[in-house]
């Protein structure tokens, strides 16, 4: 892993800069009564907040995974920035993994969230959602999980997210694997496969590509495997598993998301699916008396995994 220090002055602090040390590491956390969210009156401090509350729940889902790091210094309203390379950003106490980028065409040093000063350092410089890969350090070309990515189109209501996210269950049901739901915290679902690092990414994509395909076969009236917003019907849910690649991302669990309302990506048990059901229950505001009462509901997910060769046989391919 490589470490880099920011090499640059120290601005005059704010009345609403604070200079705190979390776990030794000094941090200077800065526009703290910035308005994230101008109609909720969330600020970038509540952010801050809630990120050092959750940190024991979704440290386990970022621990060790280069973050895609999507900033929105300026609240929700700000369509904000990808920033991957920290090369001379990090702090020297922050670790950092070098790799090859193909976007970027060269190596660069991704973030590694691997603790709470590091978490609450990534929300300070805006990052309202947290975007972690599905593969660690340790095992880069082969993910933890399998990702079943539900995206409703202009004309579908989240009664019909539920409907598919079912349909993906059935079909991962009759393959004998275990699914884990949780909403995306916008508009969709994210289904979830635990493969335990036991496979590569292509394996992984084919397999949730045929998942994908079986799911359309059961709703073809209401899904699609078609990724073009241009070509793709605007009634049809896309089942996407393409995420399923190295260096893709999508938010964590319990990532804030910077929608209306102060979202959170909520874990679910498959029985809250019913009809009215709907993403905008899970906020920044109530997912702690959640948490109190059904605790972290997701940890399966970084178990051993299915085996996928069974699994594919029960589906008969």
């Amino acid at each position: 892993m490589s470490k880099a220090i920011k090499k640059t002055g120290k601005p005059a602090a704010k009345k609403e800069d604070k200079a705190v040390t979390i776990e030794g590491k000094k941090l200077q956390l800065t526009n703290l009564q910035k308005l994230y969210w101008e109609e909720e009156k969330i600020t970038k401090g509540d952010v801050i907040d809630y990120y050092s509350k959750i940190y024991r729940y979704i440290i386990p889902y970022l621990k060790d995974r280069p973050q895609s790091m999507k900033r929105n210094p300026n609240g929700i309203k700000d369509e904000g920035f990808f920033q991957k390379d920290m090369r001379g950003e990090a702090p020297e106490w922050a670790d950092t993994i070098e790799l090859y980028s193909e976007s970027a065409n060269k190596h660069i040093d991704y973030f590694l969230c691997n603790n709470k000063a590091s978490l609450i350092y990534m929300a300070n410089l805006g990052c309202i959602e947290i975007n972690p890969w599905n593969s660690r350090t340790k095992s880069l070309d082969n993910p933890d999980y399998i990702i079943m990515d539900i995206d409703p189109s202009e004309k579908n209501s989240f009664d019909d997210v539920i409907e598919v996210a079912k349909a993906v269950k059935t079909v991962l049901d009759k393959a004998g694997a275990a699914a884990f739901l949780k909403t995306s915290g916008a508009s969709g679902m994210h289904v979830y496969v635990p493969l335990g690092a036991k496979y590569d990414y292509d394996h992984a994509r084919a397999f949730a590509e045929l998942v994908a395909h079986l799911t359309v076969e059961l709703l073809p009236n209401l899904t699609t495997t078609e990724r073009s917003l241009s070509k793709r019907p605007k009634n049809k849910l896309y089942v996407d598993y393409l995420q399923n690649r190295k260096g893709q991302t999508l938010a964590s669990a319990y990532s804030l998301r910077p929608r209306p309302g102060a979202t959170v990506s909520t874990p679910l048990e498959w029985k809250e699916l019913k009809k009215g059901l709907h993403p905008s229950k899970f906020t920044i505001q109530t997912i702690f008396k959640r948490l109190d009462a059904k605790g972290d509901i997701f940890k399966p997910v970084l178990g051993k995994g299915v085996d996928m060769r069974k699994c594919l046989k029960n589906l008969g391919a």
